[in-house]
């Protein structure tokens, strides 16, 4: 199941930790994160699943619940290896679901 449909309270902490209160089977809300930096990358400021660390080379991390599909989607600006930047997004919901109230990538 898509994380954000059975969250609330979502954010990203210091640039990386996906943080939420997410729904279990029982219908109890449970404290859950994840370490972005773990699962995504950033290669020459393009971000990429599987690849790690990727908050180390950017800015401006914000997370949002965007359009009529409400999408949950991390902005930031990358950098590549010369230093210019680029604006990004990523939809989380691609790789990142709610099992039994905890953030599992897949």
């Amino acid at each position: 199941m898509s994380f954000h449909l059975s969250a609330e309270d979502i954010r990203i902490d210091d640039n990386h930790i996906l943080r939420a209160r997410l729904q279990n089977i029982d219908g109890d809300w449970c404290d859950a994160e994840i370490d972005l930096d773990n699962h995504l990358g950033n290669n020459e400021g393009e971000i990429q699943w599987d690849s790690a660390n990727f908050s180390h080379s950017v800015d401006n991390v914000e997370f949002r619940i965007e359009g009529d599909g409400e999408v949950p989607v991390l902005r930031c600006r990358c950098r590549d290896s010369d230093g210019n930047e680029f604006a990004r997004d990523v939809n989380l919901s691609e790789r990142i679901e709610n099992q039994n109230g905890q953030f599992v990538f897949n």
